[in-house]
């Protein structure tokens, strides 16, 4: 897999790869990451694929990661839980 451009933003890292005739768009905050794939075939290009990345797909990339940080910590305060009661 190679990384053939990244975007630049303020609060994520976003970097576009190319591998297996499939683009992926990873998105990074923190500790998390989301991964969204595209066939090569079903856009024109890179271009295309860096203007699907709009202010509100990362919108809504935000709200995932806040899910994802809300069940990572709830499945570590389990894990916690379940130590202390074994």
């Amino acid at each position: 897999m190679r990384v053939v451009d990244t975007i630049p933003h303020e609060r994520f890292k976003i970097q576009i790869f190319s591998y297996n005739g499939k683009y992926t768009v990873k998105i990074e905050l923190g500790q998390f990451e989301q991964s969204y794939k595209i066939g090569e075939l079903d856009v024109m290009g890179v271009a295309d694929v860096k203007a699907m990345v709009t202010p509100e797909f990362l919108s809504g990339c935000l709200k995932r990661f806040v899910e994802m940080r809300t069940d990572w910590n709830a499945s570590f305060t389990n894990k916690n839980t379940n130590i202390t009661n074994s």
